[in-house]
């Protein structure tokens, strides 16, 4: 599995898995259009994306989607290491991301990999810095 930047012709095929998964909006095309956004391919095929925002002092996972036929194949993992790596280098004190209270799949992702609860469907990961 590899993890690189979005290229443009990656849009139309992600916002595609995500609408199939869960329905993917506007604002899943703003996000893959304006932030940092990197895509999971295995077997040279997009498996999923973390798009990532900075902001000051922190960073902030907005969306990470793996697509259905590669789920428990580690590619959310991949993603997340790949945007905690990506915040680091950017100096940001921790990294953050929105989790709906009912996601208690994701709840258990995010917290089995240190995230803490800091606010209302707020997780945060503490970084170490460089």
């Amino acid at each position: 599995m590899d993890v690189r930047p979005l290229r443009r012709e990656d849009e139309p095929l992600l916002f595609g898995l995500a609408r199939l998964d869960r329905g993917a909006d506007r604002r899943t095309l703003d996000v893959l259009e304006g932030e940092t956004v990197f895509v999971a391919e295995v077997g040279g095929a997009p498996a999923g994306y973390v798009a990532v925002e900075l902001t000051e002092v922190s960073a902030r996972v907005d969306q990470l989607f793996v697509s259905p036929e590669h789920e428990a194949e580690g590619v959310g993992k991949r993603l997340l290491e790949y945007a905690e790596g990506y915040a680091i280098s950017q100096g940001a004190a921790t990294l953050q991301v929105v989790v709906e209270d009912e996601n208690r799949r994701a709840h258990d992702f995010y917290r089995g990999r240190g995230f803490v609860s800091v606010g209302e469907n707020v997780l945060e990961l503490v970084l170490p810095q460089a």
